[in-house]
């Protein structure tokens, strides 16, 4: 059964098609600048050359049809005909409080999708176009929608509801949703497998390092808290957003320094950070090149980044009276050694030692804790195309 996955931004498109009798990607892609002149799809299969399509795509429509023809390509493709593809997954961003789970796709739960637009404006939209442009150009092929927010519905209310008045909760939907669920959900699964445990009985502190960062309590294999809140915004600090900062921040700059709400949202989703801080870049490569180098703004990006992290480690095991093990995962906590080690530093009595020759290790599955640990920490590749090609697959089996 070959499962295409589909994750549109909003203006980019990736993709995976998967053969779940293996579990195998048989080809990765990416589609970029869709809408925008210098349109470009790079698509790789193993054991072949990349392909690479420059062609402008108005949209996502135009994107993924020619998604569909580089599958099919005699040359390049993996594929004979459209008809062994059996089944989409759609990434959402934001399903609200109404979807705990992936569904299969129908009328209601696209206009479920649109009615979430105001929680996620640069998400959501994509995602229903890019549902819409398959549904047109693959009619009889099944669907489901995979919610990034889904995961953390196991939240309690304690953690989800925010400290405003009630009324804003039950009117508009203020509350922390969480966000990276797919990738939570994955990791603390696979490393319960890796340990040869039952996940019911780990309390799992997950940390998703990437561009943007989230971290959750899972206990018994729920979501009880996480770091992300209304809004992939809150949290930790990240590569270009603020993370959770004193909300009288925004109305001294707006009252005192003119800033309208349109510089307050590009203030900090896109300008603060990693690259706020160190005035270098989001990219923490280059920020610890430079903090190598001497530069101070560098080193203390990196450290703030790497408290932040540290103390909602140390919250989450409080929370969960204690921790099992704690999972590194995505861009960032898979590949550097030094955001592992120092996002640590200072938690051993929690009940690990590092090994530094186990954590010297980039990509690929590997405890980095010392054998006498209590508290074993691991090394997760994430893998949210599978994760959402295996809920596809289980629903449309079922339906």
């Amino acid at each position: 059964m070959k499962t295409l996955v589909i994750n549109c931004g909003s203006s980019s498109l990736k993709y995976q098609l998967i053969d779940m009798n293996t579990e195998n990607s048989l080809v990765q892609g990416l589609v970029e600048r869709i809408g925008i002149e210098g349109s470009i799809l790079t698509q790789k299969v193993e054991g072949k050359d990349k392909y690479v399509i420059e062609v402008n795509m108005h949209n996502h429509k135009d994107a993924i049809k020619l998604v569909l023809e580089a599958l099919v390509n005699k040359e390049h493709g993996v594929i004979k005909s459209m008809e062994e593809i059996s089944a989409v997954g759609h990434r959402v961003v934001h399903g609200g409080e109404k979807y705990s789970h992936s569904v299969i796709i129908d009328e209601e739960v696209i206009e479920s999708i649109r009615d979430c637009i105001s929680l996620a404006p640069l998400h959501n939209p994509p995602n229903i176009i890019g549902i819409e442009a398959c549904k047109e150009l693959m009619p009889n092929t099944p669907m489901v929608a995979v919610f990034d927010t889904a995961f953390h519905q196991t939240m309690p209310k304690e953690a989800y509801i925010c400290p405003l008045p009630y009324e804003l909760y039950e009117n508009y939907g203020i509350r922390k949703y969480g966000f990276h669920g797919t990738s939570h959900m994955y990791v603390s699964q696979k490393v319960a497998k890796v340990m040869g445990k039952d996940i019911k009985d780990l309390k799992i502190v997950t940390c998703h390092l990437g561009n943007g960062c989230s971290l959750a309590a899972v206990k018994g294999g729920k979501s009880i808290d996480t770091s992300m809140g209304f809004t992939p915004l809150a949290g930790v600090m990240m590569g270009t957003r603020a993370g959770s900062i004193d909300p009288s921040v925004i109305s001294f700059l707006v009252e005192e320094q003119g800033y309208t709400m349109s510089d307050i949202d590009e203030l900090l989703n896109k300008k603060s950070g990693i690259l706020g801080i160190s005035g270098v870049s989001s990219d923490f490569r280059d920020v610890l090149s430079e903090s190598e180098k001497g530069n101070e703004r560098a080193k203390l990006a990196l450290d703030i980044f790497h408290y932040k992290v540290r103390a909602q480690i140390a919250a989450y095991a409080g929370i969960m009276g204690g921790v099992d093990v704690i999972v590194f995962t995505a861009g960032i906590g898979e590949n550097s050694i030094v955001t592992r080690k120092e996002s640590l530093r200072g938690l051993e009595f929690l009940g690990f030692r590092i090994d530094d020759e186990k954590n010297d290790v980039r990509g690929k599955i590997q405890e980095i804790s010392t054998e006498d640990s209590k508290v074993k920490v691991y090394l997760i590749p994430t893998n949210e195309e599978l994760m959402i090609a295996r809920d596809t697959v289980k629903l449309v089996k079922n339906n």
